[in-house]
């Protein structure tokens, strides 16, 4: 028997509906679109759709007419046929249109819709968007759409594979494979390595790694 998720309203219902997701967490994915203003006053639309599981951004991409076959497709280059996930949680958006929900459906998955003024049904993907705004979009204004996919390939790849997120461990959604190169003792670092720094975004950002000291 199929789990069938609780409706989600104020309350009790929104515990329920929390609940029912952190249990599924692993076969989630969760859909949002944010808007953003270019320096000369473009409008473009990101969607970006995240594994509620490991906080992982799985696809995104960027467009200035978010229509429903551009929307259907996107989803068909993240969802094979042998896929874990088994549901998708979206709002209510008219760019979610029946024919995506049908594709998806297509696909094996099960839509979860998010109830009217209820925006913490979404809440994972709610928090992403803030994120990406708050440590990227609200410093960096692109200038135009190819910009904008560089700026978002940067940043994306950090959150994925060198940002620790705290609801993790805190951990890494995309961790690389576990190249041990020394363990550290308390504060101390193993004898013979430096903590290096990558800047991300010019700077805006950084990631931090060890490396062997120079002879």
């Amino acid at each position: 028997m199929s789990a069938r998720p609780p409706r989600a309203s104020r309350g009790k219902g929104t515990q329920a509906w929390s609940t029912f997701v952190r249990n599924h967490a692993r076969s989630v994915l969760a859909s949002d679109f944010f808007f953003v203003v270019t320096a000369t006053f473009r409008v473009l639309y990101v969607v970006v759709v995240m594994e509620v599981g490991t906080r992982r951004i799985v696809h995104w991409n960027v467009t200035a007419h978010p229509k429903a076959d551009w929307t259907t497709q996107q989803f068909r280059m993240i969802v094979p046929g042998d896929q874990l996930h088994r549901f998708m949680i979206h709002d209510r958006d008219t760019i979610y249109s029946e024919g995506v929900d049908r594709s998806l459906q297509a696909m094996g998955l099960t839509i979860l819709k998010t109830p009217v003024r209820v925006p913490q049904a979404n809440a994972f993907c709610e928090r992403l968007v803030v994120t990406i705004r708050r440590e990227c979009l609200d410093f960096v204004i692109p200038v135009s759409e190819r910009q904008l996919r560089a700026i978002l390939r940067e940043w994306v790849n950090h959150y994925n594979r060198g940002r620790p997120h705290t609801s993790l461990g805190p951990g890494i959604p995309e961790r690389l494979p576990d190249n041990r190169i020394g363990e550290s003792i308390g504060h101390r670092l193993p004898d013979g390595y430096r903590v290096a720094a990558t800047p991300v975004l010019s700077g805006l950002h950084h990631e931090y790694r060890l490396e062997r000291k120079a002879a």
